[in-house]
């Protein structure tokens, strides 16, 4: 069955980490998301803690942001003062040359670190998967696991490797089982490519151009 325009807006998170990115712009990033139902706003740190209600938004940012290559205590550090901001959900990014060079142990323990830092807060963990093999994806997945995280997340969608596709999405999925939720982001930008990430397994999807995507969406059942 088609996902209507609502029901598809809810597995949105509406993005703007723009580092031109104003007040301004994030106060209109805020009245669409909430325009258009999605289910929160992810926003660069430094523009945290907002100065208006968020209603039913739920508020999320980055830390470690875009490259990664950050210490553990940064990364946490940064992740903490931004839940004592309001975030309700921190995506990190992992140290994608430590991964790639074999240890996953590091990766396991910077996001361990980050879990302990954010509390209650969803944490999802970008892996950059466009940037890793096969092998490597499964890799990151399970050391996001086995460190407690909530989402593992294909994507900052400024790495020159590329974004979301379907076959990481869908490896990623196979890999946490239904046991993590999986974001894709980075690069989606038509309703078609949205439905084909949900297929692949994707539970949340990361979108700077949610209208556009959520106007080839199905009508509501008393749309028709």
């Amino acid at each position: 069955m088609p996902l209507t325009r609502a029901e598809l807006a809810r597995y949105v998170d509406h993005t703007l980490l723009s580092p031109t990115a104003t007040l301004a712009d994030v106060r209109a990033l805020l009245d669409e998301a909430q325009a258009l139902g999605a289910y929160s706003i992810c926003v660069s740190p430094s523009m945290l803690p907002l100065p208006w209600p968020t209603g039913d938004v739920k508020v999320a940012t980055v830390c470690g942001f875009p490259s990664g290559k950050h210490t553990a205590e940064v990364k946490a550090f940064e992740a903490a003062r931004a839940v004592e901001a309001g975030a309700d959900e921190v995506d990190m990014v992992i140290d994608i040359g430590r991964l790639k060079a074999g240890d996953a142990a590091h990766t396991e323990a910077e996001i361990r670190a980050v879990r302990s830092a954010v509390g209650a807060a969803v944490l999802k963990v970008i892996i950059e998967s466009a940037a890793l093999t096969d092998d490597e994806i499964v890799t990151a997945c399970r050391a996001a696991e086995a460190a407690g995280a909530d989402f593992v997340k294909t994507s900052t969608g400024f790495h020159p490797a590329g974004g979301a596709s379907e076959h990481a999405v869908a490896l990623m999925a196979r890999t946490v089982g239904g046991r993590l939720g999986v974001k894709a982001s980075g690069g989606i930008r038509t309703h078609e490519a949205a439905l084909a990430m949900i297929a692949a397994g994707a539970t949340r999807l990361g979108l700077s151009g949610t209208r556009g995507v959520l106007d080839g969406a199905a009508p509501a059942a008393a749309d028709y």
